[in-house]
């Protein structure tokens, strides 16, 4: 295979597991948070339920990590060899080419925090309830951290969206490449009134 094909292929798939898994993984978790705005006790339901699923770690592993890490590994890769020429060229794509790359490199520190002080601390005994959340974001620039993390996930999928749609031919013309730029915004507020709605029932 030819550079420049191992490259596009390479590019596919990233664009690819952006959506599927990590994309549904991010709307799924998202939604299990808010159950933190009905009341704690549903939140600690919610998430029991997925803590105790069988084959957790298989699931996680295969769904999750390998796809995230393989994801993140090579989004950084292309955060710092893609060339920004925003300042040539001030045009929206170009920005949101540029807020896709600064919104991968916030989402990939915040993911790793994130990971550690959950999946990683119930590893060893600490139990993820309503009550740890709520300790947790209850410190100020906790609470800071994660909304901007939050935001720039649900940014990074969002606008994630239309160039999943143009790497794999699904908006080819000007018109629907518009009309997808639409569906990534509402996307986005859609999602991020999601995230934002559970972060502060934490506290």
């Amino acid at each position: 295979m030819a550079s420049s094909e191992k490259s596009f292929a390479l590019r596919r798939l990233h664009s690819l597991l952006g959506v599927i898994p990590l994309g549904v993984f991010l709307i799924q978790h998202l939604v299990i948070n808010h159950f933190a705005a009905i009341s704690p006790e549903s939140f600690n339901k919610a998430s029991d339920f997925m803590f105790n699923l069988p084959f957790k770690i298989v699931l996680e592993t295969v769904v999750i990590y390998i796809p995230i890490l393989f994801h993140a590994i090579y989004g950084v890769y292309i955060a710092f060899t893609s060339k920004n020429n925003v300042t040539k060229y001030s045009t929206f794509r170009n920005w949101m080419f540029l807020l896709q790359r600064l919104s991968g490199i916030i989402a990939f520190i915040f993911i790793a925090i994130h990971v550690w002080q959950t999946r990683v601390q119930a590893a060893f005994g600490f139990h993820m309830d309503y009550e740890f959340m709520h300790n947790l974001l209850s410190n100020p620039i906790a609470f800071t951290g994660y909304a901007i993390g939050i935001i720039s996930v649900i940014f990074h999928f969002a606008n994630g969206l239309w160039s999943f749609a143009v790497s794999w031919g699904i908006t080819q013309s000007d018109k629907s490449q518009k009309v997808m730029a639409f569906v990534s915004l509402g996307a986005f507020l859609i999602i991020t009134l999601i995230g934002m709605r559970a972060l502060f029932a934490f506290i």
